[in-house]
């Protein structure tokens, strides 16, 4: 029963409570960095890597952080994490770096980071929280990568920087720039609720009982009497 409860902490950042997709957070780093995979991928894994460690450290601290000043002591957790990854990735990576820009730093103020030691890391384990954190992470990561190639294969035509579509068809540059980002978001987001969402009880009414003009209808005569399930 252990193993599951684990094992669902872990999926449940994947699909079912995606960060972006269903939860609604972090919309601002996903519709900016999503230009390309690259840049996609390199926000979601530094954002999982301070997402995994601070959610350890608060987790482990939770009892000693007095509640009127947790949200403070949060933010200097996370800061202090987004510090050594931004450091890292400009010592290993600068070209990301550069292409990342103002959204790298501001991983401090992401609501996931901040939603997830509030809403998990507070109250349970270590381990769970790591969890909590791989889960998440991955999710917010894999959104990221998945917005990144529709958006660079429509707006450039190419995938990693390779050509693909490029010299076959001209890119559509507005997938590139902030419109595009909001239609493939929008689309993303609809595709998942509609392939996660339970069928089995979505009941199609075509009857008075379930119409919302009811208790004002005089005689119904407009309404159609049957129900199909």
């Amino acid at each position: 029963m252990e193993n599951k409860s684990k094992l669902s902490i872990l999926t449940n950042g994947l699909i079912k409570e995606n960060p972006v997709l269903v939860l609604v957070l972090g919309t601002c780093p996903t519709l900016a960095v999503t230009t390309s995979v690259t840049n996609g991928f390199g926000m979601g894994v530094s954002a999982m890597a301070v997402l995994i460690c601070s959610n350890i450290v608060i987790s482990l601290l939770r009892k000693i952080i007095p509640d009127n000043v947790r949200i403070p002591c949060y933010i200097t957790v996370i800061a202090g994490f987004v510090t050594i990854v931004q450091l890292v990735v400009k010592a290993f990576a600068p070209a990301l770096d550069e292409s990342l820009g103002l959204y790298l730093p501001l991983i401090v103020v992401n609501c996931i980071i901040l939603g997830r030691a509030e809403m998990f890391a507070n109250k349970n384990s270590a381990i769970d929280s790591a969890l909590d954190g791989i889960g998440m992470g991955l999710g917010f990561t894999l959104t990221l990568v998945v917005m990144g190639g529709i958006r660079e294969l429509t707006g450039a035509g190419t995938l990693c920087g390779i050509p693909i579509l490029s010299n076959v068809m001209p890119g559509m540059s507005v997938m590139t720039l902030v419109p595009g980002g909001f239609a493939v978001y929008s689309f993303v987001m609809a595709f998942v609720h509609y392939m996660t969402k339970d069928k089995s009880k979505i009941k199609k009414s075509f009857g008075c009982s379930d119409c919302a003009m009811q208790d004002s209808c005089v005689d119904g005569s407009g309404c159609a009497k049957e129900e199909v399930a």
